[in-house]
């Protein structure tokens, strides 16, 4: 049965951030052999930006500078071009939005150096995640970092943040495409010898989850900057520290029935 079709008092529900953690604290799911009450996910894969990391101010910042250099200013009506996007699709934005003669290459090499600079001097973990993180190792689940942000900026964070959390990681460019098409969850998965129904992904926007979401994960959605709506087979939470194992099982297990 998906997951949105279990009863509110088994799963939070997806369309309410403050009902979540009222559910998430046990799962009557019977013994399953590893001494716990309920099962847990096969894996956890982490988007970056604005879900373990407070950085989507920081890339919202990055591309406000570059479109002022443009001519541009950047209004509500660009949120869904600039957060949870690539740096070569805001880049793209930017240069049909300003007409300008700059090559969208140019722009994305700006954009990209602005936020690197940017997440180098400020890295600040979002409420919950390391804790999560910690009770995920202590549980022995095998965790992803899968993020749409290059390399340099996900070594940048990983060095800040810690490497040894996570099982494999994965940046843009360790895909052809990139978030929202769901090659980075299926590759996390792959690296992982693991089926994407078996394992749960965390996103903060609506192009991640719809990359999870394609990729067959279920996914837990903390949003930071920009709603999400609710959709089938994706629990919404105001804040990681709403999250726990037991919900994660719960996510996984809802969705590989």
């Amino acid at each position: 049965m998906p997951a949105s079709d279990l009863p509110d008092s088994d799963l939070p529900d997806a369309g309410s951030a403050n009902s979540a953690s009222a559910n998430s604290a046990s799962v009557e799911a019977g013994s399953t052999g590893s001494g716990l009450p309920w099962a847990p996910p096969a894996a956890v894969l982490f988007d970056m930006d604005g879900t373990l990391v407070d950085t989507e101010h920081l890339w919202w910042q990055a591309a406000a500078e570059i479109a002022a250099e443009l001519g541009l200013t950047l209004t509500d009506h660009d949120l869904p071009e600039v957060l949870g996007q690539a740096i070569e699709h805001t880049a793209g934005h930017l240069h049909r939005s300003s007409g300008t003669a700059r090559t969208e290459a140019e722009l994305a090499m700006r954009l990209g150096d602005s936020f690197a600079g940017k997440v180098a001097a400020e890295i600040v973990p979002r409420p919950g995640a390391l804790a999560l993180l910690a009770a995920l190792r202590d549980a022995r689940v095998p965790t992803a970092l899968v993020s749409a942000s290059p390399r340099r900026v996900v070594d940048l964070v990983l060095g800040s943040l810690g490497r040894d959390w996570f099982t494999v990681t994965l940046a843009a460019e360790d895909t052809e495409r990139t978030k929202p098409a769901p090659d980075p969850y299926l590759a996390a998965a792959g690296l992982l010898g693991l089926d994407p129904a078996g394992c749960v992904a965390v996103e903060d926007t609506p192009t991640g989850v719809a990359s999870a979401h394609a990729a067959g994960c279920a996914v837990l959605a903390v949003p930071s900057a920009v709603p999400i709506a609710a959709a089938p087979r994706v629990t919404l939470l105001d804040s990681l520290e709403r999250a726990d194992l037991a919900l994660l099982g719960k996510l996984a297990a809802a969705r590989a029935v």
